[in-house]
C-alpha cells in the first residue's frame, strides 16, 4: 500500500532529516504510512524539486516544502 504522505528528499539535507522525524511522528499517530523518494536518482526529480527540498506531498497535492508544519500535516490527515 502506498502511504498517504510522500517526502522527496536527498542524502546529507538536514531540512529532510527534521522533515522526516516530522512526518513519522504524525503518521505514526494517525495511522498512516509515508513514502520517501529520493530526488537524486532522477534528473526529473533533482529539476522539479531541487531547490525547494524537503517537499512534502498528501493524497497526490504538494503540501509543504523546505519545513514541515506537524500542526497542518496533522490537520490534512484527520
Amino acid at each position: 500500500m502506498t502511504g498517504r504522505v510522500t517526502l522527496y528528499s536527498k542524502p546529507g539535507c538536514h531540512l529532510c532529516d527534521e522533515a522526516r522525524s516530522v512526518v513519522e511522528r504524525v503518521c505514526a499517530e494517525v495511522g498512516t504510512s509515508y513514502d520517501e523518494v529520493d530526488i537524486t536518482s532522477s534528473s526529473e526529480l533533482m529539476s522539479a524539486y531541487g531547490e525547494q527540498i524537503p517537499v512534502t506531498f498528501v493524497d497526490g497535492r504538494q503540501h509543504d516544502f523546505w519545513r514541515v508544519d506537524e500542526a497542518r500535516l496533522r490537520q490534512a490527515l484527520t
